[in-house]
């Protein structure tokens, strides 16, 4: 009985000691993985491979684990490849939806007159590019804000050719291994702020303030170039979405992008710009060569759509100014056409013409029955855009709206925080509207801390919210020197409206459709279209070798 007694607690001390190693071990193994996936540790898998562990943008290593797992986990996301190629070079500009190669091979037939073909065209899923795509040769880390205003590296955006051709109106200069960006414009020469400030004055604003107090606060600039106007409208706290195709002067999008500047891919062409109806107060048009005219004046129906009640139209062109019969005749057309949409011209000097957008429905109820163009009919829902064609006719106001004669809004910023009237049309209460607000303080702030430990001061300028709901996480990053692009999936465009209500910017889009071109493009941080690709965090910072 006392030999079975012994062994008993031999067996009990061999069976603790065993216990006690495994946990040990079993510590040493969660020690080494939390270090592995700590910010600014190595791995000792990438120092024996010859990693130094240094992040090319960040300065510190850049990898992690959760990150990794998402791809090498293939039993909760199957669809995830282990590993994925990287494009060949030729492909270091590829915008999928964009690609005018691929229209033509497969044989569509856009219609060139109406700008079809700058319009997105999808591939089909087995001609989608399933790679990474690379940087350009010699790719270099991006000019930090604010000094990439005026400045980026050539070889980031390889295209020079746009500075020689307008090298008389100072958008762009060549110098060295940088390009510059004076400020310039067709038709601001002398500088877009000055050009800023004279339109100011055109329109009476207080203190010569293209803001007007707050009250210009959401800018669309239509065929914007390399997008200085936007880019000196933000210190007079004015966001402009800066508007332009892909067109024969290559992507000028990209220069913008590069710059820090909130820009766009687009074009006027058959179908309805992605934003909410009265999304800005002011849209610009400086020398875009816009047929205005066209198909019973759509284009301009379709700024009729996306300005406020009593926005304004600022319209930079020979057509305004010059005597010669065939810009006279285009300027007649233009105003007759206007006059018959209830526009009114507020101001007109030298080459600048501005109108000015009626504040309710009054004028329209007094047209003579049949007038050109008609009102669109009240099924008609002017804030559906996603693949939807533009109309030939004007968007009257609701009559709430009509009863109140203008937006409702409050100044900026007071207006970023301010439950906004259209609230209600989204079915989100005010109380809900607060909560939202205080949610995303908390975790911005918690961001924030997190991030510090790895980005450096002024690692972020352009940002992507890709499930913006009311623009919470935009607003809460009111303080620091960012712009948000706020995205809203298809199913939750209706709520982009408060986005653009609350003085910020955004756009629709589908993601479930470009889920095979997305999770190809995370790691390639180039400054494409931010509708296309995950294009922000990972373009200003997160770019991995």
């Amino acid at each position: 009985m006392k030999q079975k007694s012994e062994q008993q607690i031999r067996t009990s001390k061999l069976l603790t000691y065993v216990l006690l190693g495994l946990i040990s071990v079993l510590g040493l193994v969660c020690l080494y993985y939390g270090s592995t996936s700590a910010p600014g540790l190595r791995r000792s898998d990438d120092e024996s491979s010859g990693f130094d562990g240094s992040d090319p943008v960040l300065g510190t290593f850049g990898r992690n684990r959760d990150f990794d797992d998402l791809f090498e986990d293939q039993e909760l996301n199957p669809e995830v490849p282990k590993s994925i190629p990287i494009c060949d070079m030729r492909y270091s500009e590829l915008i999928p939806c964009l690609d005018r190669n691929l229209i033509y091979q497969l044989k569509l037939k856009p219609n060139l007159s109406l700008m079809e073909h700058y319009e997105r065209h999808c591939p089909p899923p087995e001609r989608r590019y399933n790679c990474l795509v690379p940087p350009p040769k010699g790719y270099k880390i991006p000019v930090r804000w604010p000094a990439s205003r005026d400045e980026v590296w050539k070889a980031n955006i390889p295209h020079t050719h746009l500075a020689e051709e307008k090298s008389d109106q100072h958008w762009m200069v060549v110098n060295g291994e940088k390009i510059n960006f004076p400020g310039g414009g067709t038709h601001f020469h002398d500088g877009a702020d000055k050009y800023i400030l004279a339109l100011a004055r055109m329109l009476k604003f207080p203190s010569d303030k293209l803001n007007n107090g707050g009250n210009v606060r959401n800018v669309l600039d239509v065929g914007c170039g390399v997008a200085s106007f936007g880019a000196y409208l933000l210190s007079h706290d004015i966001i402009a979405m800066s508007l332009a195709p892909n067109d024969v002067h290559e992507n000028q999008i990209q220069f913008a992008l590069e710059r820090g500047i909130p820009s766009t891919l687009g074009v006027l062409g058959t179908k309805r710009l992605p934003y909410p109806s009265r999304s800005f107060e002011l849209a610009h048009c400086s020398r875009c060569r816009i047929d205005w005219l066209q198909r019973d004046g759509i284009l301009l129906l379709e700024l009729d759509r996306l300005l406020r009640p009593g926005g304004y139209f600022v319209y930079s062109s020979p057509e305004a100014y010059a005597h010669d019969p065939e810009n006279r005749r285009i300027w007649n057309a233009m105003y007759d056409l206007l006059k018959s949409m209830c526009w009114k011209i507020v101001s007109k000097k030298d080459q600048t013409v501005i109108w000015a957008k009626p504040i309710s429905n009054s004028c329209y109820l007094k047209r003579v029955p049949g007038s050109r163009p008609p009102l669109c009919s009240s099924d008609d829902d002017p804030d559906v855009t996603w693949n939807v064609l533009m109309k030939a006719c004007i968007s009257p106001y609701s009559a709430k709206m009509h009863h109140e004669k203008g937006t409702g809004l409050v100044p900026w910023p007071a207006r970023l925080t301010a439950p906004p009237p259209r609230l209600e049309e989204v079915g989100v209460t005010t109380e809900e509207f607060h909560e939202d607000i205080g949610i995303w303080q908390v975790r911005v702030v918690d961001y924030w801390k997190q991030m510090k430990t790895v980005a450096q001061k002024n690692t972020f300028r352009n940002v992507m919210d890709m499930n913006s709901n009311l623009g919470g996480f935009a607003a809460a990053l009111k303080d620091k020197d960012v712009w948000v692009m706020n995205v809203a999936p298809v199913r939750m465009s209706a709520r982009l409206k408060i986005i653009y209500d609350r003085g910020l910017i955004g756009t629709v889009h589908d993601w479930y459709a470009f889920k095979s071109v997305l999770s190809m493009r995370i790691s390639s941080g180039l400054p494409f279209s931010p509708f296309d690709i995950l294009y922000v965090f990972f373009y200003s910072c997160l770019y991995l070798s």
